[in-house]
């Protein structure tokens, strides 16, 4: 989906008019599973990166920036501008990412 809206931090797209559409979000919850936490476990006590998290983040990342764009073309827009991330625990073992920015349409 990303591939057919512009999906930039920027606050402006040069060279291009746009009006508002609103605002659009794309939203995961996803929870970690006891062979993660067993691995997370381990590595945290030789330290280094825990790559079962990392790959789960990035999934997770993704798949909101992709809500992000359907939430998007179903306003009619041709591209999300200031887009951000956030991102939270829920109850300890859920991690929760978030995709939001400001949908817009373009002008000549």
């Amino acid at each position: 989906m990303t591939d057919q809206l512009l999906v930039t931090t920027t606050e402006n797209i040069p060279n291009q008019k746009y009006e508002i559409i609103g605002e659009v979000f794309g939203v995961t919850t996803q929870s970690k599973n006891a062979l993660r936490d067993l691995g997370a476990g381990l590595k945290s006590i030789v330290g280094g990166e825990i790559k079962a998290y990392t790959s789960m983040l990035t999934e997770s990342r993704d798949q909101a920036i992709n809500r992000l764009c359907e939430n998007a073309a179903n306003l009619g827009a041709d591209a999300v501008v200031m887009m951000r991330f956030d991102s939270g625990s829920i109850a300890g073992d859920m991690q929760s990412v978030v995709a939001y920015g400001t949908a817009v349409k373009f002008i000549d």
